[in-house]
């Protein structure tokens, strides 16, 4: 029995060490989230009764943990995306503003100079 304790201490500070290191670096793809999965399983194989049990459980909550990191960076990237995009959209609206007070040639490459740089 304490041969086997030393081996899950070892096990958990393994997971302990790969979730803080995942945390530090960017967030992880799916498969490379269940890449992971399937490796601190294989972990988990070489050990018996109680502490296989609970080695799998962090193996499941590190996985948990990465899958949910990644669907809140998904809609973060989505909330920047469409910030941006409102933002540009008002700055054109002022551009286009600016450009009514002009007439002529001025006006249609005020339009033109407005349209390029905010993408319309």
């Amino acid at each position: 029995m304490n041969i086997v304790k030393p081996t899950l201490a070892a096990a958990l500070l393994g997971l302990s060490a790969l979730t803080c290191a995942v945390q530090a670096q960017s967030v992880m793809t799916p498969q490379e989230i269940d890449t992971q999965y399937k490796a601190d399983q294989k972990r988990c194989d070489a050990l018996k009764g109680n502490d296989k049990d609970v080695c799998q459980q962090q193996a499941k909550a590190t996985r948990d943990n990465a899958k949910a990191d990644a669907k809140q960076a998904k809609k973060q990237a989505e909330a920047r995306h469409d910030a941006t995009k409102e933002k540009r959209d008002n700055d054109y609206k002022v551009a286009k503003e600016k450009c009514d007070t002009m007439s002529g040639n001025a006006k249609d490459a005020c339009m033109a100079d407005a349209k390029t740089r905010y993408g319309k």
